[in-house]
């Protein structure tokens, strides 16, 4: 009698559990068809591994709704996936229902992209939805979607592998170069030797101390005889000047002996010789300045016997 209360009792708690766990699916099932939901579709080319029915489509990782059909279009290159977003979870998480039911009566997202993002160490996968600033544009379909279509975009992964070759293309030009470059490299290594044996040379073959004591004994001589000169002409045409004391001495002779015609041939040429005393007089500032400069020349070549070919060493260099 106790064996059979037991099994009595045992029979009657699996009966209640199958009836509790039908109910709950049950349940479930007619939240499930009861539920409220917006009705969309993607297409891919992209592999879709571990994307099933029910597997979750979030939008920006907020889950929205779930996957509700996965199919391959005729073609075999496009992945059709229907899939769901539930209202009441949209109005939880603050979304505009109204709004995306009138995008879906439009029959399209025009910002909206899907995308298929796959999980390498579970293997499980998601459809992921987003409104980028910039989408990319949509891909062509040669047949009009069943639902309101919101267009996919490609995955990094899918990005990668369509600039590769453009990538491998251009890696390939710029080794290209650098063989160029190689190979030119030894002619011009050759090019440069030849041009700086060929200064080294001429600087050789230019005999530059000679020609730096040649260059400083000229403008010596040349230093002294502009002196000379212009001591001359300060003799000659100076206010004290043999020129200038001429002229006086012809003056007070043609007004001492008072002879008109004489005199004013005389006048005239007096005249002339003082106006050609003045521009002698005027052109001394620029023989001074050239002289000058003259001895500025000579003391740099004294020091600096390189300027004739190098140039004016810079304050504060070193000679080399």
């Amino acid at each position: 009698m106790a064996v059979e209360k037991s099994y009595t009792r045992l029979g009657l708690f699996i009966v209640i559990a199958i009836v509790v766990v039908l109910a709950t699916g049950l349940l479930f099932v007619q939240r499930m068809r009861s539920r409220e939901v917006i009705e969309l579709v993607t297409y891919t080319q992209e592999n879709v591994t571990g994307l099933d029915i029910s597997s979750p489509v979030r939008y920006r990782g907020v889950a929205v709704g779930r996957v509700s059909n996965l199919q391959v279009e005729p073609g075999g290159r496009t992945i059709e996936i229907d899939f769901e977003m539930f209202t009441d979870r949209l109005t939880n998480v603050g979304a505009n229902v109204t709004n995306l039911r009138e995008l879906a009566s439009a029959g399209a997202f025009e910002r909206m992209r899907a995308q298929v993002v796959s999980n390498p160490v579970t293997g499980e996968a998601y459809l992921f939805l987003d409104m980028p600033e910039n989408p990319p544009p949509p891909m062509t379909l040669g047949f009009t979607p069943s639902r309101p279509y919101v267009p996919s975009m490609p995955t990094p992964i899918a990005e990668i592998r369509d600039r590769l070759p453009e990538v491998l293309e251009r890696v390939e030009a710029t080794l290209q170069v650098l063989r160029e470059i190689v190979v030119r490299m030894p002619d011009s290594l050759d090019r440069a030797d030849r041009f700086f044996t060929n200064v080294e040379r001429i600087f050789r073959e230019s005999e530059l101390p000679a020609l730096s004591a040649d260059s400083r004994k000229f403008f010596s001589t040349t230093t002294a005889q502009m002196e000379a000169i212009a001591s001359n002409l300060d003799g000659l045409v100076g206010d004290e000047g043999t020129l200038s004391k001429f002229a006086e001495e012809a003056r007070a002779a043609i007004s001492a002996a008072d002879l008109p015609a004489s005199g004013r041939a005389t006048r005239e040429a007096m005249d002339q010789a003082s106006l050609a005393a003045e521009d002698l007089r005027r052109s001394l500032p620029a023989i001074r300045e050239s002289l000058g400069q003259l001895r500025e020349l000579t003391r740099q070549l004294q020091e600096q016997p390189e300027s004739v070919v190098h140039g004016t060493r810079q304050a504060g260099a070193t000679p080399k």
